[in-house]
């Protein structure tokens, strides 16, 4: 079949009516996390992994993506009334989205937010419609070789790119290689850092380790940081809706987020922040109207929220179709697949395509339910910001340890889910990226995989490695990454 007949094949799984309330559920969920500071989709999925085991693959994963889309949404409210983003991708908007609400556009502010996630969700899902079967279709031809190459590639990004020092980021990243390869080496059998726990030779439970690290590590970095004293939010007064000029100036911006945020999404380290900067810096210096930027200009709300949207649903396309994760929230969703004893990749195209067609098709409808949720009820939202801090970061907690607790029934995860906490505490005070930590514990295993094949396969010959021409250009890419920050520095330094 082509990809239009999958398509519709995918509208009649994601228009079931099970699957529509499930898109529902996660379309609220999602924009309710978005705005509330603190949580996002990644400590959200999270928390739902050990509680959603019940589900039907399907149905889970359409929850999931709405809950994706509903926090990219819902992170733009509080961003433009309160000045604080619900979500990481949403600090570019609150920039001039705030100077506008407290003009008394804020109403303007929230509609071209809306309207410009719901425009850049659905060319973005397009995009990825027509680009997952290709890549997929591709990723036939993979040798080991090549999947080490995209590896050591990912693991070369995330490090550089996420944080504010390579350094604190390969520490992260080599932290979750090292949880990853605890337990019964796979090839020969024999147990690796397990210090004679018996338990430990099952491995780390993955859904333990993100539990940990989102829902205790962030929520209590969140807690120690927390103010009695609520921000002031500025009221949604003066028009209710959007100018002519206000249209003529925002979907410009809505086309050039989503180019921006749609192939920087798919790009390992990339995340929604990098997109949703540079849309912000693009638009600075394409507008016609330069002295209303730091004063409330449209543009620059307009812009960041679509670039925001579109990175969303970029991350989807080497997730779906090599495994990879570009994100926090990308392995967040690859441990849901795992959970599931499902390997995203190309031959889930073929061995279930209900699930992924299904999954994409309801991308198209959760745009259209968030539309209607956010547009015109909006005030409603905005009280779920009276919820009292401490007694939802408690809630949270619990509801994790209860979660950890029903995976095995064992001591030994609580006590795990404790010391991982803490360190992921740490990491968040001294300013250590999350994200490597992921990646590493995901990838990880994968990556020691497909080298130890690669090279048996050669006969223990290291050159096997770039034997292939995309490994050999995957491999210069890693290189080139972690050399050349350095020889720029120094040629700045002798200049």
């Amino acid at each position: 079949m082509g990809t239009f007949e999958l398509l519709l094949h995918g509208f009649g799984v994601a228009l079931q009516p099970t699957n529509l309330m499930w898109a529902l559920v996660g379309s609220v969920l999602g924009t309710a996390i978005g705005i509330l500071p603190g949580i996002g989709p990644a400590l959200t999925i999270a928390l739902l992994l050990p509680v959603t085991t019940a589900l039907a693959p399907t149905s889970a994963f359409i929850m999931f993506a709405g809950i994706l889309y509903g926090a990219m949404y819902g992170g733009s409210t509080t961003s433009i009334l309160l000045n604080t983003p619900g979500e990481a991708g949403s600090m570019m908007t609150a920039l001039e989205g705030n100077k506008m609400a407290r003009a008394g556009r804020g109403a303007a502010a929230l509609a071209t937010a809306a309207i410009g996630s719901f425009v850049a969700g659905t060319i973005a899902t397009l995009c990825l419609t027509f680009a997952a079967p290709a890549v997929a279709e591709l990723a036939f031809y993979f040798k080991p070789t090549d999947y080490f190459a995209i590896t050591a590639l990912a693991f070369c990004s995330v490090a550089v790119v996420m944080g504010t020092s390579r350094t604190r980021g390969f520490i992260s990243l080599f932290l979750g290689i090292a949880i990853g390869v605890i337990g019964i080496d796979s090839m020969t059998g024999q147990a690796r850092l397990t210090f004679g726990n018996m338990q430990l030779l099952r491995g780390i439970a993955l859904t333990v380790v993100l539990v940990s690290l989102f829902a205790v590590g962030e929520i209590l970095y969140v807690a120690s940081r927390y103010r009695s004293t609520p921000g002031v939010m500025a009221p949604i007064k003066g028009q209710l809706w959007m100018t002519r000029q206000d249209f003529a100036r925002s979907w410009k911006p809505w086309l050039r987020g989503t180019a921006i945020g749609f192939p920087m999404g798919a790009l390992p380290g990339s995340g929604s922040e990098i997109p949703t900067m540079l849309s912000y810096t693009l638009e600075r210096k394409l507008t016609k109207y330069p002295e209303e930027f730091g004063k409330g200009a449209i543009e620059g709300v307009a812009g960041p929220e679509a670039a925001n949207n579109a990175a969303a649903a970029g991350i989807l396309v080497p997730l779906l179709t090599l495994g990879l994760p570009t994100s926090a929230t990308a392995a967040v969703l690859l441990a849901a697949f795992q959970n599931y004893g499902l390997q995203p990749g190309p031959f889930l195209f073929t061995s279930n395509p209900a699930l992924i067609w299904g999954l994409i098709a309801s991308l198209y409808v959760g745009n259209v339910m968030l539309l209607v949720l956010n547009l015109p009820l909006v005030g409603i939202w905005v009280q779920l910001l009276r919820i009292p801090r401490p007694q939802l970061y408690a809630g949270i907690l619990v509801f994790a340890m209860i979660g950890v607790w029903g995976l095995a029934g064992s001591w030994v995860d609580l006590t795990i889910m404790l010391v991982v906490g803490l360190a992921g505490y740490i990491m968040r005070v001294y300013d250590f990226p999350i994200a490597p930590v992921l990646i590493g514990l995901i990838l990880g295993p994968m990556a020691e995989t497909q080298l130890r094949t690669a090279l048996a396969a050669g006969q223990g010959n290291p050159m096997v490695l770039v034997s292939t021409p995309l490994s050999a250009i995957l491999i210069t890419l890693a290189v080139l990454l972690l050399a050349l920050p350095i020889l720029l520095k120094r040629l700045r330094a002798t200049a």
